[in-house]
């Protein structure tokens, strides 16, 4: 019976319709083109096509290789080969290019009609073979002869996968036996090229990478490293310059483009040394580099090589030579901090608006899986050789056997690998370029889910298969690493997966813990019984040991995270919240791993749990937000000390919520941390000063007999407090009019001390030291004085240097009128009129010469020490103030208490230069920042950038360096301050 377009009352558009074609005006038209010539068009046709990917696509490709090969031929061989037209519907449907290497050569389509095609793949041998006959048969261009039958064979795969569904990992093998076959051809062209001189050595290429590991995509970089000897008779520099040429030749053949287009590049920058070592070295040569100065990662690439063309004894020698190195590569120092390094800079590199959509390198995606496999290789391969596979998933099936990975999830993992890596394949196929992005437009997501037999709404059904494998994947990922760590030490269920304890110590050394015995036995502390809280923390610490061993102390994390929980007892409402809020347990987890001072504060009051994963309570307060509750909060109390024990508990869980947003990154600069710490320092005096007057009051029986200010100074007086930042005081006081001096002082006194001794009173809350020795006379003076005795003294006897630190004085504490007046008394002696003489000038060098000489601590480093160090604090602190007291009289945009914010107006008034002004500022801001890491990161606080590579390590990677960032840290920091030195040098001493 004749085969017939149908006959159906329908139109043949609404038939295209309704078989999945959706441009039908233009579909129609291709296919009407096609039967001008052939007659009407058979069913099976139109079916084959519109089984494809894209029927569109196909039927515009089909149009297009009929009019190369004549429409009648082609159409009637295709209805009389069922399954050539198969093939053939399903690759135009999938790949653009393959459509057009397919109209370059319609001849090739004779391939799709091969039975063969349909057995069992060719050898990677008949490959080889077959490559070097094409070769060898060209009659023109070799390299172009090579680049055709590369496309042809690439058809004949395509074809088989398309229409078979053939399974990613052998796909990926057959790509990969296909890549080894054309660089052996391309190195045969290469041999040819050069004659008898490539006789003098013997090269071999060894393939890394996927190509290595027998997983390529249909489009990758080739990765390759090349190994040499020369042959008998030969001279190495010979053999070494023939090598050279023969790889460069390869290289050219295979990334070259011609008018058959180009086969793929190939990379050789994995070599030692990278792009600035030689393209080649003899086995001797890689063989020193690698046991004296190859980098972890390079073990880790080296883990998938194997010889892929060339001399074959020659690459089975190195990878001899290579793989004992390569199994000890994580007993390496820095294993761990290289490998997240890595893995760091590949997320870097992502583009924000590419993350969500990348396959490959973004969460969730294909290097997840890849890295958690290579690394349980690296660790447990030492002992197990049945895991030293170069292929993930045989690695991860050898993984899962071996009880590394729990059943289910090595099945769980390998599905998720082989969707992502068939979506891959499907992506570059289209055409034939390296990509990794998953599209955004339903047209192409479409195309794409049909081609891997999704069918009514393919676009919708592929997104949300691939969103679910990403999320398993991310799962999967902490889990595999982190979980049989808890088996180890606790009555888990195992899944048929048990480590020993041995096992689970060598990984958590791998992971960067440096004292695994005892993280085991944090684990099972943690971990152990049937309690409510050991089964909430076995659901969280697979993700939590993970997120402390990104970090850089994550011993010290985790025994934090004991400590925590064992603070806690019985109470689970912030175990809940950390499980049900990953944000929150993340945060946790980081600020546990980085800062010991943070983690103090917490254990000391662990409600501040609850901040965590809230944006809106990871922001400082405001002062008056804080004069608000502390003043109620003491309002509130019946007694003064308890009012004072509340003010303290508000500053400490202040305190707390400004280092939790530090350490995470949400200040903007050090200048913001500085600003909060100063407003909780002024709030908690106030609140303090109105508890002492209250003591006072309540002890003599009537109101205070004087009105009190608190005058701050120094780097309070500033806005620049930083953590370990003592709160520097003068005390003034106003008596009553009609009472005796010596009355109000000595009440004035009394609240003085009092205020002091109930800030620093042993306690939970962490002490504010009141240091008022920057007062007239110092220790020797009285700690309190009247505005009149101040007035007197410092017209009278004040030296340059107590005028030079009133310039930091503020009054914003305590009785407001008092306040003004003893601004009003100060501002002429730190902003004088005609600013200081010359002898005045030289007094303040004088001071500061002895301050260099007497203050600095025996043996500390001048160049390294934050506070009196070569460029550091003091230095730009005495220079803007010395500009402060030379010009201020004149220049009021100088009266201000923060240093910064007089050398900005410095720079305006013409005083100092912009690039002047920018080298002081960023010293001042790095010493500041350091300073204040110090203290986050060791808890305690240090004027010097520390030594111990470990407090190193935590500041750098608090500072954003990351965790192996510590000496490119200390470099940033002394380059700043020897620039600042050089203008201090101008500025200050002349």
């Amino acid at each position: 019976m004749r085969s017939e377009v149908s006959t159906r009352a329908s139109s043949p558009g609404s038939r295209l319709a309704r078989l999945g074609f959706r441009d039908v005006a233009r579909s129609l038209r291709h296919l009407q083109s096609v039967a001008v010539e052939a007659g009407e068009l058979p069913d099976n046709l139109v079916s084959a096509l519109a089984a494809s990917a894209d029927p569109d696509l196909a039927a515009a490709a089909f149009a297009e290789l009929a009019a190369a090969t004549g429409r009648t031929a082609l159409v009637s061989w295709l209805t009389g080969a069922p399954r050539q037209l198969e093939r053939l519907a399903a690759v135009l449907g999938a790949s653009e290019a393959l459509g057009s290497f397919l109209c370059r050569h319609p001849e090739l389509v004779e391939e799709l009609a091969d039975p063969t095609l349909d057995d069992q793949r060719p050898t990677a041998e008949q490959l080889r073979i077959g490559m070097q006959q094409a070769v060898a048969a060209a009659e023109r261009d070799p390299g172009d002869a090579l680049r055709v039958d590369y496309r042809r064979r690439l058809l004949r795969l395509a074809a088989r996968d398309l229409t078979q569904q053939w399974p990613v990992d052998e796909a990926g093998a057959a790509l990969a036996d296909l890549a080894a076959a054309t660089v052996d051809g391309a190195l045969s062209i290469a041999r040819d090229a050069l004659g008898e001189s490539a006789g003098s050595c013997r090269l071999a290429v060894i393939g890394l990478g996927k190509t290595g590991g027998r997983e390529l995509n249909y489009v990758s970089d080739v990765d390759v490293v090349f190994v040499h000897e020369p042959a008998p008779g030969a001279s190495d520099d010979a053999a070494a310059k023939v090598a050279t040429a023969l790889a460069s030749r390869l290289i050219g053949i295979c990334s070259t483009h011609t008018a058959e287009g180009t086969i793929w590049p190939v990379d050789a920058g994995l070599r030692p040394e990278g792009r600035a070592g030689p393209l080649v070295r003899t086995l001797a040569s890689h063989v020193a580099y690698y046991r004296s100065w190859a980098k972890t990662w390079e073990f880790q690439a080296l883990l998938k090589a194997r010889p892929i063309a060339g001399d074959p004894e020659l690459g089975r020698a190195y990878c001899d030579a290579i793989a004992p190195m390569v199994w000890r590569a994580a007993e390496r120092e820095g294993f761990v901090a290289e490998v997240q390094a890595m893995r760091r800079r590949v997320v870097e590199h992502i583009p924000t608006v590419e993350l969500d959509r990348q396959l490959k390198l973004g969460p969730g995606g294909l290097r997840d899986v890849e890295f958690a496999v290579q690394l349980l290789q690296l660790v447990h391969g030492r002992v197990d050789e049945s895991l030293r596979s170069p292929t993930t998933l045989v690695a991860l099936e050898a993984l899962t056997a071996g009880g590394y990975v729990g059943r289910d999830d090595g099945r769980s993992l390998a599905d998720a690998y082989r969707f992502l890596r068939a979506l891959e394949h499907r992506i570059q196929l289209f055409r034939l370029r390296r990509s990794q992005l998953v599209p955004d437009d339903d047209a192409a997501l479409r195309r794409l889910g049909r081609s891997l037999g999704f069918s009514a709404q393919a676009e919708v059904q592929l997104t949300e298969a691939w969103r679910a494998h990403r999320r398993e994947v991310r799962r999967l990922h902490e889990k595999i690493f982190y979980r049989p760590l808890l088996a180890a030490v606790a009555a888990l269920p195992g899944e048929g997966l048990r480590l020993t304890p041995e096992a689970a110590r060598e990984r958590l050394t791998a992971l960067g813990y440096a004292d695994p015995r005892g993280a085991l036995a944090h684990l099972q502390a943690l971990t152990s019984g049937v309690t409510r809280r050991a089964a909430i923390q076995r659901q969280l610490l697979p993700a939590m040991l993970g997120w402390f061993a990104d970090g850089p102390d994550p011993d010290g994390g985790l025994l934090a995270f004991r400590g925590l929980s064992e603070s806690l007892g019985s109470s689970h409402w912030y175990l809940r919240q950390l499980r049900d809020e990953s944000a929150a347990a993340q945060q946790l987890a980081r600020v546990l791993g980085v800062s010991r001072y943070a983690s103090d504060m917490i254990a000391r009051a662990p409600d501040v749990v609850a901040m965590f994963g809230k944006a809106e309570e990871l922001v400082p307060r405001t002062r008056e937000q804080l004069v608000h509750e502390m003043s109620a909060a003491a309002g509130r109390q019946p007694d003064p000390a308890a009012a004072v024990r509340a003010v303290r508990s508000i500053r400490r869980r202040e305190l707390c919520r400004i280092a939790v947003t530090d350490v995470l990154g949400e200040l903007p600069d050090a200048a913001t941390a500085a600003a909060a710490l100063t407003d909780l320092t002024v709030a908690t005096l106030s609140a303090a000063l109105a508890a002492a007057v209250g003591v006072v009051e309540s002890a003599q029986g009537c109101a205070l007999p004087t009105r009190m200010a608190v005058v701050t100074m120094g780097r309070l007086g500033g806005h620049e407090m930083g953590y370990a930042s003592d709160a520097d005081v003068l005390f003034v006081h106003v008596p009553h009019a009609g009472v005796p001096e010596e009355t109000a002082t000595a009440a004035a006194t009394a609240v003085a001390q009092g205020l002091r001794r109930m800030l620093t009173v042993p306690g939970d809350d962490p002490p504010l030291v009141v240091d008022a020795d920057l007062r007239p006379e110092g220790r020797q003076g009285p700690l309190v004085r009247t505005l009149a005795s101040y007035s007197s003294y410092y017209s009278s006897w004040s030296s340059v240097w107590e005028a030079q630190a009133l310039l930091r004085a503020d009054a914003d504490v305590g009785d407001p009128e008092v306040c003004a007046q003893f601004l009003a008394v100060i501002n002429p002696l730190r902003w004088p009129v005609g600013g200081v003489s010359g002898a005045e000038e030289t007094e303040i060098r004088r001071v500061k010469a002895r301050v260099d000489a007497e203050r600095l601590p025996r043996g500390a480093d001048p160049a390294t020490h934050l506070k009196l160090g070569r460029g550091a604090l003091a230095d730009v602190e005495w220079t803007v103030q010395l500009l402060q007291m030379r010009h201020a009289g004149r220049v009021r945009s100088l009266r201000t208490t923060e240093t910064m914010a007089a050398l900005r107006a410095a720079v305006e008034a013409g005083l100092v230069a912009q690039v002047d002004a920018e080298a002081l500022s960023a010293a001042w801001r790095s010493a500041s920042r350091l300073r204040d890491a110090v203290l986050l990161v060791r808890g305690a606080a240090a004027d010097a950038v520390p030594s111990a590579a470990r407090d190193r390590a935590g500041m750098a990677y608090l500072l954003g360096y990351g965790t192996s960032g510590g000496e490119a840290m200390v470099d940033d920091h002394l380059r700043a301050t020897r620039r600042a030195r050089a203008v201090v040098d101008r500025l200050f001493w002349q």
